[in-house]
């Protein structure tokens, strides 16, 4: 069964995140060389290369591993998944490390890992699961939506309060869609679509800290607060307005002595100046192409929990990007949302590639099913054939 699976597997899907993480890291050397040999760090120029080029490995490595899988074992295994998500974000809590001002990571020895970034998928599997399962009773609203809401509104506090506004906003966003397409009906939807707008409205302005307040002003107005608040974009807009049509050269960026952690949340600047408009035109189209795979994936799956997989990965991915290069440009506030497969970090790379594997199973296995109804559908002239007698 696994060869014949193999045998419908979509290269064109997992050329791209994989071209796009070998770029990312490439760009990872060029963006990083200044930070790693300033005071802060003190490394070797090549220091953030060689991470994530090691991260990468193991990204492939789960690739594989979930490539392999077929997509439907995590119908049952999808409740501990998101049980061990939030034990490991309360785990933060207690043993985490700080860095950036968030209590956001968890250390073993030489091992880093975000929890945040995993609960991502968590929420896509769990949700994906809970809607499959719960098709019969999706239009009760206390049956198939509060109980997942629940970990929804957990999952986004305990991230929020690490705090790391942009994975929570992430989180909640992904849940949206997810959402939007497990069938619930409209009144449901756009009851729950006001609700969240009111929680979040409520929550910038009377619990945003100092700091976030401060980056959503920024947003529309940087040049208002040019050396605190507004620093980063203003140096993000000069990069993108040095490099023009094919930029200064790769590694020749000037920007990246100025724009803080240039290699993870703000990586397209460098790339913008490096490489210009046709150096960011590549990594967004890049990037589409997968979300538009992966919505093709979704629409033509017959199966409930397959789609809203689909969905998930992909919307995430998409809004991942549409977040990063928003705060690049100034049209969303910066909240340290990274670049799909380009910035670095290891755990956020991580849970691409091993997303990117459970999107292509589905694929394979969408394919698979297409080709073998196709070859049990009867020919036209067959089926006149059979009418004659």
């Amino acid at each position: 069964m696994l060869k014949k699976m193999l045998k419908n597997f979509d290269y064109t899907l997992v050329s791209m995140p994989v071209l796009l993480s070998i770029f990312g890291c490439l760009m990872v050397f060029s963006a990083s060389i200044v930070v790693a040999v300033s005071n802060e760090f003190g490394v070797e120029p090549d220091y953030f290369f060689w991470r994530q080029l090691r991260s990468l490995a193991v990204a492939l490595f789960i690739f594989v591993v979930t490539l392999l899988l077929p997509y439907k074992i995590y119908l049952s295994l999808y409740k501990w998944i998101i049980l061990a998500c939030v034990a490991a974000l309360f785990a933060v809590f207690a043993i985490g490390t700080i860095g950036g001002g968030a209590q956001s990571w968890i250390q073993f020895a030489q091992l880093t890992i975000q929890p945040a970034e995993f609960a991502k998928l968590g929420v896509i599997l769990y949700l994906a699961g809970v809607f499959s399962k719960k098709q019969a009773y999706i239009n009760q609203f206390s049956v198939a939506v509060v109980p997942p809401l629940i970990f929804i509104v957990l999952i986004f506090g305990l991230i929020y309060k690490q705090p790391d506004l942009g994975s929570a906003m992430i989180v909640l966003l992904i849940s949206a869609t997810v959402i939007l397409c497990a069938g619930l009906r409209w009144k449901h939807i756009l009851g729950l679509m006001g609700l969240g707008a009111a929680s979040v409205t409520i929550l910038m302005l009377f619990f945003a800290s100092e700091n976030q307040t401060r980056r959503f002003a920024s947003a529309f107005h940087p040049f208002a607060d040019p050396e605190a608040g507004g620093f980063q974009l203003i140096q993000s807009y000069l990069a993108m307005g040095t490099g023009g049509l094919t930029g200064v050269g790769l590694g020749q960026s000037v920007q990246k002595g100025f724009i803080p952690e240039p290699h993870t949340d703000f990586i397209l600047a460098i790339i913008a100046e490096e490489l210009g408009i046709l150096g960011v035109a590549f990594v967004i189209f890049g990037l589409g192409f997968i979300v538009v795979k992966g919505l093709q994936t979704a629409i033509r799956c017959k199966d409930v929990f397959g789609s809203l997989l689909a969905v998930g990965i992909s919307c995430m991915i998409g809004i991942q990007t549409f977040v990063n290069v928003g705060a690049m440009s100034g049209l969303v506030p910066v909240t340290g949302v990274t670049l799909p497969f380009i910035s670095y970090g290891g755990s956020s790379l991580v849970l691409l590639m091993a997303s990117v594997g459970i999107l292509c199973n589905i694929s394979m296995f969408v394919r698979y099913r297409a080709k073998k109804e196709a070859s049990l559908e009867p020919t036209e002239e067959s089926t006149n054939m059979t009418g004659q007698y």
